[in-house]
């Protein structure tokens, strides 16, 4: 009998999950892999911009404190997305991502449950303009959704942004 091998997808969201145990939010732990060639490029996860203090380090979510709702008012936030830290990494080592694909893990950093780890509008907009080709998320009932970046591009040339089926929060 042959032994059952995971997918790739299972393999990249199982090290992008390892790599969300770095976050530094109260609300969700989040982890982003992107992958080029079957090779991990960059990876990211939420935190705090660099030599600053993150939410752990005040003791407290801003966002928490100040009673702002899941999926709103993200620049009042602490912490940079686990998928624009991974792009910035890529950015900061000068590696391409162009026709890569980004692999995000999220779950629920209170009660460890997964989530619908789907980018928010900023972070499309800036994997759109990175050049990835698809996103695959982990979802709440533990699989995953692949995402084509050019099906985001081409909702919102028909559509307006507010319209995208799959937000996040």
């Amino acid at each position: 009998m042959k032994p059952k091998r995971i997918s790739k997808e299972e393999y990249y969201l199982g090290i992008a999950r390892e790599v969300s145990r770095r976050s530094t939010c109260w609300r969700r732990s989040i982890g982003a892999l992107i992958v080029r060639d079957d090779q991990i490029i960059s990876t990211g996860y939420v935190g705090a911009p660099r030599k600053t203090k993150d939410s752990f380090q005040h003791g407290v979510c801003l966002r928490d404190k100040l009673n702002i709702p899941h999926g709103q008012r993200y620049e009042l936030c602490r912490s940079v997305h686990a998928e624009q830290n991974a792009i910035i990494n890529a950015a900061r080592a000068g590696v391409s991502l162009l026709g890569g694909d980004m692999y995000i893990f999220g779950s629920d950093y209170r009660t460890k449950k997964p989530i619908n780890a789907f980018p928010c509008f900023i972070c499309k907009k800036m994997i759109i303009n990175a050049g990835l080709n698809r996103v695959i998320c982990s979802t709440a009932d533990g699989k995953f959704k692949i995402f084509k970046v050019e099906d985001w591009v081409k909702e919102w040339q028909k559509e307006d942004i507010i319209d995208d089926k799959h937000q996040y929060g």
